[in-house]
């Protein structure tokens, strides 16, 4: 078997590339490590793809007659260099065959870069035909464009995106998980407000007050406020707020208290999430008698304008 004279200057088999013209071989246009010797055995299996290479036809071709060394144990290390560069096994072979008491055999498709695929020899058809040789030759002699010379660049620029988009992923998981959680609030109960005045005649102002807050907070379009009917049945009923809100079939619960003495009025009032029974808001408002009615409309606005701003439900 004669040493084929290579009109092609790189072969390309699987994800590996060889280049004859710097004795680099790549994978995934990674550079593998592989010394001098090993490259030109498997220079000489790609050149013959699909035959076998016998033992002596590559120490005739390969190591010089005046050569002082243990061939065989030679060509042994090298075909195990081989492999390892290419992640093979001589038990289960992808590229490299070992042929018992002959030689080897590369068993993968190989193909000259920009010249198409390199035919594989088999007894019915022999060699390359001259006409195809010359093709091929002509093929590998043209100008190679910049473009040709980066056909990996598609890949890379969307390998690149792929990655940013990782990037991006695992970034909003991380500030979503992080973050606290913020409810959307769509509906809404005004739980009675509970005088602590002590005087059961003091009741009837702590209703209006909740009565002014049910009307304030029905203003609001897009929330949804239970009525005054429905949420007097649970003044003085002691139950837990998620179990009155499931009742009520609502997000959130307002509830609070009302203290007036003499001349001068406190109300403190809270925003509860009900699935969770979190306090969302909470703030105390105090003035005197005669502004009661100002101080209803302040604590209605700034639950208001807490949904609003928080929740993003309302704007």
């Amino acid at each position: 078997m004669q040493k084929a004279e290579n009109p092609y200057s790189r072969l390309r088999f699987g994800v590996f590339e060889m280049d004859l013209r710097t004795g680099e071989l790549r994978k995934h246009g990674m550079q593998v490590r592989l010394q001098k010797q090993p490259f030109q055995v498997l220079t000489m299996l790609l050149e013959h793809a699909g035959e076998v290479v016998t033992r002596e036809e590559l120490q005739k071709n390969l190591w010089p007659a005046d050569t002082f060394v243990d061939f065989d144990h030679g060509l042994n290390k090298t075909i195990n260099k081989i492999r390892d560069a290419l992640g093979d096994s001589a038990e289960s072979p992808r590229f490299l065959e070992t042929v018992s008491r002959r030689g080897y055999r590369f068993l993968a498709e190989v193909k000259a870069v920009d010249a198409g695929s390199v035919p594989v020899p088999t007894p019915e058809t022999g060699a390359l035909s001259v006409a195809q040789d010359s093709d091929l030759a002509k093929t590998a002699r043209r100008p190679v464009t910049h473009k040709e010379l980066t056909p990996s660049l598609p890949w890379r620029r969307l390998g690149a995106v792929l990655a940013l988009l990782l990037i991006i992923l695992a970034a909003s998981a991380l500030y979503f998980r992080n973050r606290p959680s913020t409810s959307l609030i769509r509906s809404l109960a005004v739980l009675p407000l509970e005088s602590l005045s002590g005087d059961a005649s003091q009741d009837y102002f702590a209703d209006g007050m909740t009565d002014e807050l049910i009307t304030e907070l029905g203003q609001i379009s897009a929330l949804r406020v239970i009525s005054r009917t429905s949420v007097m049945s649970y003044k003085r009923v002691r139950k837990p707020l998620p179990q009155i809100a499931r009742e009520l079939n609502v997000d959130a619960v307002v509830e609070g208290t009302v203290l007036r003495s003499g001349d001068q009025v406190r109300i403190t009032a809270q925003l509860i999430e009900a699935s969770t029974d979190k306090h969302l808001w909470s703030a105390s408002y105090e003035g005197e008698l005669r502004e009661t009615l100002a101080v209803q409309s302040k604590v209605a606005r700034a639950i208001a304008d807490h949904c609003r701003r928080k929740c993003r439900r309302f704007l």
